[in-house]
């Protein structure tokens, strides 16, 4: 393959891993758990153990399979990393390029419930107008990409590599779309790259508090309270980013191994960082979702590549400032995100344009509320386009 080749994909697993991971997961051997204690110690063992049994006894991975088939997947070698990517184009030759991108412990398997309505607007109460060519990539070191073979590999870098794939494409002009490590990586992208972006919508809108006293006088008190709530429940929540950030080959060791231990690493995230009913992921994330993007993790070994960007963001600093985003931004904020930042903060970090306070839903967007994240995506981009 040459270095600028796009060479169609299919997901594919090895019935050998299949029956592997059953295996393993029939001798799963699960911890104690202190009495009437549920998530407070981490996950819940009662849970998981169902979840497991799923896993092992239900999941159709086959069926998972030939959903994600459905969608056209390539992949393409680009800054040393071979970047594998769903590329859905739309009937509608006149549909806006829309670059989706993910975060962690996410996978393209977060938009898998999007694509359709998003190329096919008519068959999803929209119309012509609102059709979008779907790219959809997974970042480097996550799932069906390759693994960087090298340190280094930065949100900033992550930003020039979407930037060229989207330029290989054929796209001079596109929107972006994303949360998470996603929002970031697109906020770089938006801020390297401002005259290819129409329009940058992100459902996880991070800024600096400002250091004019005006505006943080200005910042509506309600506001404030809400940031502040948020980051007090994050306090218990950000050991993950310190031992991904500082030692993610140790914590990639058990995580590899163990199935049960994958599921466990990644339900917590869902459980935590969502607008649950109760305290049930299960209330918001059908187990074939949630178990699909595990299985991704798990059959392409991806957990500890894809843990290293904590460690990257962290190693590497930018080449330079970001500097305000001048491209006209969108923020989607899901009132169970985890992290909340006010708007008067946003609009001195980014040409805020569009700012909706969503009625439910948390940080996996595209999974929990992919009705209401649609409406803002295809509102948006009929202002800017």
């Amino acid at each position: 393959m040459s270095d600028e080749a796009i060479t169609p994909f299919q997901i594919s697993i090895p019935d050998a891993d299949l029956a592997d991971l059953k295996e393993r997961l029939q001798r799963t051997r699960l911890p104690d758990q202190l009495p009437d204690t549920g998530w407070g110690y981490g996950t819940d063992t009662a849970w998981l153990k169902t979840l497991l049994t799923y896993w092992r006894d239900e999941l159709d991975w086959r069926e998972q399979e030939a959903q994600l088939n459905r969608f056209d997947q390539f992949v393409t070698h680009i800054d040393g990393v071979d970047l594998h990517f769903i590329h859905q184009r739309s009937p509608h030759p006149d549909a806006m390029p829309l670059l989706l991108t993910h975060g962690w412990p996410g996978s393209i398997v977060e938009f898998r419930h999007l694509i359709d309505a998003l190329t096919h607007p008519e068959q999803h109460g929209g119309s012509a107008a609102d059709a979008f060519h779907v790219i959809a990539p997974s970042l480097p070191g996550f799932a069906f990409s390759g693994k960087p073979t090298q340190p280094g590999y930065n949100p900033e870098r992550m930003a020039h590599m979407l930037a060229a794939l989207m330029q290989r494409l054929g796209y001079e002009r596109y929107g972006a779309q994303g949360g998470d490590w996603g929002g970031i990586i697109n906020r770089i992208l938006a801020a390297r790259y401002p005259q290819r972006l129409i329009g940058l919508h992100s459902n996880f809108v991070l800024a600096s508090a400002p250091r004019d006293p005006d505006i943080l006088a200005a910042t509506p008190a309600a506001d404030t309270e809400r940031r502040e709530a948020r980051q007090a429940y994050m306090a218990n929540e950000v050991a993950y980013q310190q031992i991904q950030g500082t030692k993610p080959q140790t914590l990639g060791v058990g995580l590899n191994d163990s199935p049960a231990g994958l599921a466990a690493w990644i339900g917590e995230k869902f459980h935590g960082w969502s607008d649950l009913e109760g305290d049930d992921p299960d209330s918001k994330f059908s187990r074939d979702d949630l178990l699909t993007n595990i299985s991704v993790y798990w059959f392409t070994q991806s957990i500890t590549s894809s843990a290293r960007i904590y460690y990257e963001n962290r190693a590497v600093p930018l080449t330079e400032p970001l500097g305000f985003v001048s491209v006209p931004t969108a923020g989607a904020i899901f009132p169970k995100e985890i992290y909340l930042t006010p708007r008067l903060w946003a609009e001195q970090s980014y040409n805020i344009v569009r700012w909706t306070d969503m009625p439910s839903g948390g940080h996996f967007a595209a999974m929990e509320e992919p009705q209401l994240l649609l409406a803002d995506i295809r509102a948006f981009f009929a202002e800017v386009d």
